[in-house]
Order: C-alpha cells, then sequence, then structure tokens
C-alpha cells in the first residue's frame, strides 16, 4: 500500500472541489443559497492553494473546496495530506495521466515524516487515487524520495559509513544486485588509496560501495555519491556551528541510491553501476595533514591545499573506477562546496556538463517534473587556480571566487573514457518546509534524473 493513498474504498470519499482562481466567482454564484452563504460567512478569499471544508445541510463535513491558481504540478496538493481531517478524499478535476500521477506523489510525499526518534501523531488524509493516475510510478518515487530523506536525516551516529553500507546492501538485495564492499586497508590492495587516506582517522573504517545490475550487454549507466557520513573537516577543523548540518554530507550517497532503487524497481534495460566511497572526514593521529601529497587511483598526485575538500577527493578515486569502464553515462551526486550554495540557493542543483545534449534533456525533464537544477560553467580557464608547485594538482582553490567551478574542474581531471559526465553539487537538505517539504534531508534532482534516464532508456 502507497502510504496515504488509497486504490479502492470502502466508504464514499470525501470530493476535493477544485476550483481555478480566476473562475471562483462564476463557480459561487452557481452554488445552491446555504453553500454560498458558508463560504461568504468563512470570509474566504479565493487564493491560490487556500481550502475550505463545506458542510452538508446538517452542517456536517461534506467536501473540501481547493482553489486553484497555476498548472498542476507534484505538490499541488500536497499540503492538504496533514491538514484535512481523517478520512479519505477524490479529486473533482480532470487530470491527464501526468498531472494524475504527480499529484498523487505529492498527496503522499506530503504525509512523509522522519519519526525515528519523535513519534508523530498527526493525522493523515487518505488521496482515493485517481483512475489514470500511474500507481507503481507513485509507488517508486515515494519509495526513492522518502529512502533518500530518511538517509540524509538520520544522526551521523546512527548512518556511519557501515550502516550506509547496511543501507546500500538492503537495496541491493531486495533487486538482486551483485555488491561488494571493500573495506579498511582492503582499499590500499584495490587501489582505492585516497579514499583510504580521508577515511582511516574515523573509528568506523572507510570502505568503497560498488554495486552492479542488469544485463551486462545493456549501455553502461553509472552513478557516483559522495558519501562523507560525517565531515569536522579534518586537521582544517571546521567551526561548532560548520559542523551542526555536517550528517548531511553523504547526501550525494543517498541520492544516487535512490535514483538506483527507482532504476532497478522499472527495470530500465540498463547495466548500473553505483560506486559510494563512504568516510568519516575525522581527526586522529593518522590523520591526512594539510601541505600532504596523495597518489589518487589513476596515479594523479593531490597536493592537499584543505583537508576540508576531502569530497572532491573520494570522488576522485569512485570517478577514476566508474570512468575505467567507458561507459555511456557517468552521473556523479555531492554535497560538495558552499560556493554552489551562494550561486544558485539552497533550493537548486547546480550542475556541471560537457554535454549540451545531455543537459538540455535533464533540463527539460526538471522543469516538466518541478525538480530544479541551473547549470554553471565547466570554465577551463579556472583550471590553473587548482596549480600545485610539488603535484599534479591541488584539492582547494587558490582563489576564493568560482569555488563550485573548480571543485568540478577537479572532478573533470578524473573523468576521461566516458560517453557522458554530469555533475551535481547539491544541497540535499530542506532548510525550510514548503508543501511536501519537511525541514530535512531531501532528493534533489532525483525525479528529473530518473524521468531522463527512462525517456532514453525507456523499454
Amino acid at each position: 500500500m502507497i502510504p496515504f493513498v488509497a486504490s479502492a474504498s470502502e466508504t464514499t470519499p470525501r470530493p476535493i472541489i477544485v476550483v481555478e482562481k480566476d473562475g471562483f466567482d462564476d463557480w459561487l454564484v452557481a452554488q445552491p443559497a446555504p453553500c454560498q452563504n458558508w463560504i461568504t460567512s468563512q470570509n474566504f478569499k479565493p487564493k491560490g492553494g487556500r481550502f475550505l471544508l463545506l458542510p452538508d445541510d446538517k452542517l456536517e463535513f461534506e467536501a473540501v473546496l481547493f482553489i486553484r491558481d497555476a498548472d498542476w504540478d507534484i505538490w499541488s496538493l500536497s499540503d492538504l495530506t496533514k491538514k484535512l481531517p481523517d478520512g479519505t478524499y477524490s479529486i473533482e478535476a480532470e487530470l491527464t495521466p501526468k498531472q494524475a500521477t504527480d499529484v498523487t506523489i505529492g498527496w503522499s510525499l506530503g504525509g512523509y515524516a522522519f519519526d525515528y526518534y519523535k513519534k508523530s501523531d498527526a493525522i493523515e488524509a487518505v488521496l482515493l487515487a485517481p483512475e489514470n493516475a500511474d500507481l507503481a510510478m507513485v509507488d517508486r518515487t515515494v519509495k526513492a524520495v522518502s529512502l533518500v530523506r530518511d538517509l540524509i536525516t538520520t544522526p551521523a551516529g546512527d548512518m556511519s559509513p557501515a550502516a550506509l553500507e547496511a543501507a546500500a546492501s538492503q537495496i541491493a538485495g531486495e533487486f538482486e544486485a551483485r555488491q561488494i564492499n571493500i573495506i579498511g586497508d582492503d582499499l590500499l590492495t584495490y587501489h582505492y588509496p585516497i579514499v583510504h587516506a580521508v577515511g582511516r582517522a574515523a573509528a568506523v573504517a572507510p570502505r568503497l560501495i560498488d554495486m552492479i545490475w542488469g544485463d551486462k550487454n545493456a549501455p553502461k549507466v553509472t552513478l557516483v555519491g559522495k558519501g562523507v557520513c560525517f565531515d569536522t573537516g579534518g586537521l582544517d577543523i571546521k567551526g561548532a556551528a560548520g559542523m551542526l548540518m555536517m550528517k548531511k554530507d553523504m547526501g550525494g550517497a543517498a541520492t544516487v541510491l535512490g535514483l538506483a532503487h527507482m532504476i532497478m524497481d522499472a527495470e530500465l534495460p540498463v547495466r548500473l553501476r553505483v560506486l559510494i566511497p563512504a568516510v568519516e572526514n575525522s581527526i586522529a593521529g593518522n590523520a591526512y595533514h594539510p601541505g600532504d601529497v596523495l597518489t589518487a587511483r589513476d596515479g594523479t598526485t593531490v597536493e592537499i591545499g584543505n583537508t576540508d575538500a576531502e569530497g572532491r577527493l573520494i570522488l576522485a578515486d569512485a570517478l577514476t573506477a566508474a570512468d575505467e569502464e567507458e561507459p555511456e553515462m557517468i552521473i556523479d551526486m555531492a554535497t560538495l562546496t558552499g560556493a554552489a550554495r551562494v550561486a544558485v540557493g539552497t533550493e537548486i542543483a547546480a550542475t556541471f556538463t560537457d554535454d549540451d545534449t545531455l543537459f538540455e534533456a535533464i533540463a527539460a525533464h526538471a522543469k516538466a517534473e518541478n525538480d530544479p537544477v541551473w547549470r554553471l560553467p565547466l570554465h577551463d580557464d579556472y583550471r590553473h587556480m587548482l596549480d600545485s608547485k610539488i603535484a599534479d594538482i591541488n584539492n582547494a582553490g587558490s582563489s576564493p571566487y568560482g569555488g563550485s567551478i573548480t571543485a568540478a574542474l577537479f572532478l573533470k581531471e578524473f573523468v576521461k573514457n566516458c560517453q557522458s559526465w554530469v555533475h551535481f553539487d547539491i544541497m540535499g537538505y530542506n532548510n525550510r518546509a514548503r508543501p511536501g517539504r519537511p525541514v530535512g534531508g531531501e532528493a534533489f534532482a532525483l525525479r528529473a534524473l530518473f524521468a531522463m534516464l527512462q525517456e532514453r532508456y525507456g523499454n
């Protein structure tokens, strides 16, 4: 059963009567006098998103009036899930299959709550899904988004690299994917030296999570996610305020796991690989130092300009492993830079790629899914900011400007053979509550990316 959604009902659902804002006056005058009097007595103003409970002639709750002033999208009705009285509801409106599916997804996500540590006693309304809604798509999306939110919002004490590995293993088991976990000093044996260096100071050993699913002869699509389960900043330690949100620094890993779940559930005809370097960037006597030179998986030497620029380091080894197979597409996701938040804010996924056709497809689906992305330039002239006098490259830019671009350029150094590569620098967290999107972990660009992959590879 999809949360907060019913495909059948033993009782007659209460209708949600959808009225367009511009047509409200005409609708009102066509209603019986008691209905008009009730609405007028409530001083109801027909603003988009507002609703009013309508009584029958016995003054018992009978229906919901909802005002719509924009096109339907996923969040149109999601604010109602926790605001309407307990019961089952149906939508009185003409919806296309896409609109019906989106609204049903949004309704269900409107009921999401992270209640692992504090149980919620909120009353949630249940929607009788429109007949033309794709309930498989609803179920797939709600599960994936909820998974991502849960993983990111879970405190670091309960979401260690080992716990992240366990979460990936559960998904792999559900879809009979093959998973290999390379842990601790084995990272040196199997040539993931920078993942080892960044994570070796933590109490829980670093690891590389490698999941493979699908026909080996199908187009290769590889997802790479930054899995820094907590980031102290290393020896370049963050202040206390800077650490408060660092449980979300594995948001890239969580998001690619959610996307992988959708791909496998939909049985897209691809050979999927998921690579997650999972570490804690901690402080101990064996922590890596500012000024150290580390050798990456591909032999590139990296001078450490700042131990707090650790995400790009572990992604370098993972991207190299992904690129060695020459896949058709690599998608990497990371909560990488504060500079990206300065550039696009906290609610848009900063996007980097040299593939114009790929970005056009992503952008089109991002608009259709109301899952915003914005392209920033891979401006090669900024590569000089990563120059090192003693190594091939420095992990920290020499300038305070263009930080998200230089981070993306650093990653680009490790992608040479795949046909298309796109990098997402995401917030991974909602700082403010909006309909269907409570404060906490969030699945940035997930729905847009799945829609793009489904269009490209759908069977």
